[in-house]
């Protein structure tokens, strides 16, 4: 059973309400072929929220410092794909960022259903996430030896997302063993490493910007005392935006303006009431007032309230918490979640930058867990699509199916051996720039690059040379080759320039894999369009395209290979044959020619080289439409009846033949 997200724009989200019941377990089923392939993304209502407040558009450079397991990141990379020409790309760029390195496995497995080139991965603490260069206006930037001293200015992002590690108690109704683990000690160790990512995401933002930090725990600990530090820190530079009219169905409370703070056994109502012992656990910053605070104060306040507590009495902040959103689970059958929308109004003090440099200091590449994250054991052996969590997010590293998959696409290598202190945390790998990690190469073969645009045809008006990077020094021998946007580009070569500052797990598009020929033969282009990269190429390839009707291109898909005189259409058996020997296109000639398949010309036959999983869950949808269309023809005399079956239709094939179908190729 299901129903629609109404505080979702455009109404493009639904909520599943699970049923116990095993004549649901199909249901279940075909979520998660679906989600595999590409067509939905499953995720928790509740987690979809902090993105919406980032009002993302498609020219926007956005920051996501905590991306893993992905879910927001794809979320954000559909923000900056706006409906228009297939084959074109946007201008904006989302750089997704992670501590650790199996997390980013998973992070590139969730994004990569979308066949983005405006993508970059990157594994790096979030709180010393180093600064991004970006130059736009050299003649020729992808001619890196071209120039010596180029125009490298610092470039700050128009968007941050800050969804920061938390000890995960708005979670508690799906993670049933935080009841058992759950201690005021975890909320309170992650407060200070809480802050310093926040600061970091305020301190890569641009004017004008916003960044939305969130967590999905209640703990005031963990969210108005973190936006409260924030503030003090930033002074006038940051406020705190009132979004109460964005999203007028959702449901959400406003921030707190009081607290106390748990400690042990005890409840604090100041900093003046904590034991001398405990102050090294216990910070100023975590209570609600300013007064007790050892280095002043930035923001101007109300100087009416009184400095002094007692047991009875508790500290109230002079500032506008209640901009704030509190989402509980009680209000609207979801998780819980706290969101702060902040607007940077000008440059940050020397103070607030000094402090983040000294934070940084010497600290490149340690791990952003202190210790106090909490992994959930009871989400081990939970499907990790259904297990995807916010906050202690877990990976699975006994799945060997992610990380099988991922081999090729993920270019970080751990370490065999760890320190004691990281036995049992996060796996997070130390090393230079970047010891382990694959370099990022512009691909300069012109001799290959020309063979491979002759061989499929490519038009002159996508932008090919020098969008192309490999992830292996030896250009003369690359097995994948990456196609990235222009933005992406520039990234890319003002990080050569500036010292490789970025750790890059993952890039780009996958474009071109290297395939073998057998028996000897010759190799027009050794190179066949990947899966991934068809979508974005096809409309602008001439060569080795073929059109076939709809049941040869189901033949096709069931039988996986068929000779030519086996094709039911003569026009398409004669184009067959006259192809070139290697890798094709076939697309299901139809009025919008985006439903393609990467195939394989033999000697004597074409061979599907999809897996069977698309081409399974591809059959059910063309199969759907068969039977549809044969109910419309035996009735295309009775207009009232067409009428009513055309708005049923239109009701349905949104959610049935998304127009991202072209991806499955």
């Amino acid at each position: 059973m299901s129903c629609s997200s109404k505080w979702i724009k455009e109404q493009t989200s639904w909520n599943s309400y699970k049923n116990t019941h095993t004549h649901f377990n199909w249901f279940h089923e075909f979520l998660k072929l679906q989600n595999e392939i590409g067509n939905i993304t499953r995720q928790e209502a509740v987690s979809m929220v902090p993105p919406l407040f980032l009002d993302v558009c498609p020219d926007h450079f956005v920051l996501d410092m905590c991306a893993a397991p992905g879910s927001k990141t794809f979320q954000l990379l559909e923000m900056i794909y706006p409906e228009g020409v297939p084959g074109s790309l946007p201008t904006g760029v989302v750089i997704a960022n992670d501590v650790d390195v199996q997390r980013c496995n998973l992070l590139i497995h969730q994004t990569k259903r979308i066949c983005t080139a405006n993508l970059i991965v990157t594994n790096h603490d979030a709180q010393h996430f180093p600064n991004c260069h970006l130059y736009r206006h050299h003649p020729n930037g992808s001619e890196i030896r071209s120039f010596e001293v180029p125009n490298i200015t610092r470039h700050l992002f128009d968007r941050v997302l800050c969804d920061v590690p938390c000890s995960g108690d708005g979670t508690l109704r799906k993670a049933p063993g935080i009841w058992k683990k759950w201690n005021v000690g975890i909320a309170n160790g992650l407060y200070g490493l809480q802050v310093q990512i926040a600061m970091r995401g305020i301190s890569l933002l641009k004017v004008g910007g916003r960044m939305v930090y969130s967590t999905c725990s209640m703990n005031p600990i963990e969210n108005e005392a973190v936006v409260s530090e924030v503030l003090h820190r930033c002074g006038q530079c940051v406020e705190l935006l009132d979004v109460s009219i964005e999203l007028p169905h959702l449901i959400r409370r406003p921030g707190l303006k009081k607290w106390k703070v748990k400690d042990k056994e005890v409840w604090l109502n100041s900093y003046k009431d904590a034991p001398k012992p405990r102050r090294g656990s216990i910070v100023p910053g975590m209570f609600p007032s300013r007064c007790n605070w050892s280095f002043g104060s930035v923001i101007h306040m109300d100087e009416e309230h009184t400095t002094s507590t007692s047991i009875l009495e508790e500290e109230v902040s002079t500032l506008p918490l209640e901009r704030c959103m509190r989402i509980v689970p009680h209000d609207q059958n979801t998780g819980a979640f706290f969101i702060a929308v902040f607007h940077k109004l000008s440059n940050l003090p020397e103070k607030s930058t000094a402090e983040i440099k000294e934070a940084s200091k010497g600290l490149e590449g340690k791990s952003a867990c202190t210790g106090s994250v909490q992994f959930p054991e009871e989400t081990k052996n939970v499907d990790l699509l259904d297990k995807e969590t916010d906050g202690p997010a877990y990976y699975n590293k006994s799945d060997k199916k992610y990380q099988d998959n991922e081999a090729d696409d993920v270019h970080l290598c751990g370490h065999t051996s760890a320190s004691p202190e990281m036995v049992g945390r996060t796996e997070l790998q130390i090393q230079g720039k970047w010891r382990g990690v694959d370099p990022v190469i512009f691909y300069r073969e012109n001799e290959l690059t020309s063979k491979i645009k002759d061989f499929y045809g490519i038009k002159k008006s996508f932008s090919f040379d020098g969008n192309l990077v490999t992830r292996n020094s030896d250009t003369k021998n690359v097995k994948r080759i990456y196609y990235v946007s222009k933005s992406v580009k520039e990234v890319l070569e003002l990080n050569l320039l500036a010292g490789q500052q970025l750790k890059i797990a993952s890039v780009g598009l996958k474009m071109f894999v290297r395939q073998p020929y057998k028996d000897g033969a010759s190799a027009p282009c050794v190179f066949r369009i990947s899966s991934e990269g068809l979508p974005l190429l096809l409309p602008h390839i001439t060569n080795q395209v073929l059109y076939a009707s709809l049941l040869d291109f189901k033949h096709l898909l069931q039988y996986k290979i068929i000779k030519f005189a086996d094709f039911v259409d003569s026009n398409f058996r004669e184009k067959a044959s006259t192809l070139l020997l290697g890798f094709c296109v076939v697309v299901l000639d139809n009025k919008d020619k985006q439903t393609a398949i990467g195939c394989w010309r033999g000697r004597t036959n074409i061979s599907v080289m999809v897996s069977s999983l698309y081409c399974q869950e591809l059959l059910e949808r063309m199969d759907k439409y068969v039977k549809e269309d044969m109910v419309l023809s035996l009735h295309c005399n009775d207009r009232s009846f067409v009428k009513a079956e055309d708005q049923t239709r239109v009701a349905v094939v949104p959610n049935v033949m998304p127009k991202s179908l072209g991806t499955l190729g």
